[in-house]
């Protein structure tokens, strides 16, 4: 006879059976986002390098602004801004906004690039923190620098924009470095569509490990490092296969702030990134599908696989932890504005498919999953589980975890080949087993304390430990 009342015991099998649900549901996710991926893949396969049609695409591309926000990047800054110079394509220039920085960026940037100070007007119509000085290069016209005071990223962007008048600005983080043809891949769905996209996304792989000269990764490397090893496998995953099937369905809800491309007017008319958040690059995702939404237009915010931005991954845990947690208050930051698009007809597919996403893995997501773990094996020994189902449970979830992980893998090595070795496919393969074996469930710990900052009011980017490029 079991020891609870009825009404107990009611409660409790109804809670296990939410979290397993739960869980089911965001598997059946993943699952569905693989396959996606792998059609998309199917049906618009990437464009080899020698086959990119330099002639036909420098007549048609849209001038473009890079705009790179940086504070306290003086160990990266230089290596970041170069490989900005270096890219193959027609018409563009590259805006390097100091925040505010206290670490020498700006002197760094000075030496290395012969800055002088100039005048500009700005066009004034986004507001920021007040401007300090402008400069270019004597030694690359196309370079601008904004010294400003600290305002965060979003404020640096404003700032960007207020002082381009480019038709496509590329949003990315001064920490990284584009391929050289990135921009000119990225800017594909600009070209074959220019009525209806508005924005488009490109991939974000680990630079760690990789050997850097002249501002571009000469050798790729896997990270030795076991933490970026991890994220590794994790950027793939995200990118690659999560995406690239919402884009390819029309509901993708966040381009990274690490490499995103832009209509400027689009943005301008949304008013541009909103001050104040962490999760700038997400809420202004929403912003714009709500508004394209609400003013009936058509409209089309894509994914590209091919153009790649590399960045520092976090190589201490503490690093990492304030990563997460910053990135789970941004996401729940973007949906409590615009949750009134969940599941709203008006809103069509971006309100169910998207924020219904966004609700299950984001919001609910590390919430449930944490409290699988501590309450599946507590009604366990309570003796409201049984002990086989809770096994069979947990070997399931595992097991589509790594499923998942090795199969993004896979689609990455078949249609993209950026792995050198068959050996750095057998390393990532063993990595994307052991990612589901601790990793994932502490990345769930520090996404449920980055729920709880958000409850809390918490503000704040918190300190990254740079240990900078790896040099040739």
């Amino acid at each position: 006879m079991s020891p609870f009342p009825n009404l107990a015991l009611a409660g409790i099998e109804l809670t296990a059976l939410a979290l397993v649900l739960l869980a089911s549901v965001q598997n059946g996710l993943h699952v569905v986002q693989l396959v996606l991926a792998a059609r998309a893949l199917r049906d618009d396969p990437p464009q080899p390098r020698s086959e990119l049609v330099w002639q036909r695409t420098s007549e048609e591309a849209p001038s473009i602004s890079i705009l790179a926000p940086a504070y306290n990047e003086a160990e990266t800054i230089v290596e970041s801004v170069r490989s900005l110079l270096l890219q193959q394509y027609p018409s563009f220039e590259v805006v390097v906004i100091n925040d505010g920085s206290t670490d020498g960026t700006l002197e760094v940037l000075r030496d290395a690039f012969g800055l002088e100070q100039v005048r500009r007007d700005s066009a004034a119509t986004l507001s920021h923190t007040p401007v300090r000085g402008l400069f270019t290069s004597r030694l690359q016209p196309a370079l601008l620098v904004i010294d400003k005071e600290n305002g965060g990223k979003a404020d640096a962007l404003n700032a960007g924009l207020n002082y381009t008048k480019n038709a496509v600005f590329c949003s990315m983080d001064a920490d990284s470095i584009l391929e050289p043809d990135a921009l000119l891949r990225a800017v594909q769905p600009f070209i074959a569509d220019p009525e209806r996209v508005i924005a488009a996304g490109g991939t974000v792989r680990i630079a760690n490990g990789c050997l850097v000269a002249g501002g571009r990764v000469k050798r790729y490397r896997l990270p030795r490092d076991p933490l970026a090893l991890l994220q590794t496998v994790e950027y793939m995953r995200a990118f690659l296969m999560a995406r690239l099937a919402w884009s390819r369905v029309g509901t993708l809800t966040i381009i990274s702030g690490a490499f995103g491309l832009f209509r400027r007017s689009a943005v301008i008319k949304a008013g541009g990134y909103a001050r104040g958040l962490v999760g700038e690059d997400m809420e202004l995702v929403l912003r714009l599908h709500r508004l394209q939404r609400e003013q009936k237009r058509e409209y089309k915010i894509a994914f590209v696989p091919e153009p790649v931005c590399w960045t520092e991954a976090p190589e201490t845990l503490k690093s990492l932890s304030r990563q997460r947690r910053r990135w789970q208050r941004g996401s729940l930051e973007a949906f409590a504005l615009h949750r009134t698009m969940l599941f709203n007809p008006r809103y069509g597919r971006i309100g169910f498919a998207g924020l219904g996403g966004v609700l299950v893995v984001d919001v609910l997501g590390p919430v449930a999953e944490i409290l699988g773990y501590l309450l599946l094996p507590t009604f366990c020994l309570l003796g409201v589980l049984s002990v086989e189902f809770l096994l069979a449970f947990l070997a399931v979830s595992i097991v589509f975890g790594i499923a998942v992980s090795v199969g993004a893998l896979v689609l990455e090595e078949q249609q993209l080949r950026r792995a050198s070795q068959s050996r750095d496919l057998l390393v990532l393969a063993a990595w994307a087993v052991v990612e589901n074996l601790g990793y994932r469930q502490l990345n769930s710990v520090w996404r449920l304390m980055g729920c709880w900052d958000w409850l809390r009011g918490g503000r704040g980017w918190g300190e990254m430990q740079r240990k900078g490029f790896a040099r040739a």
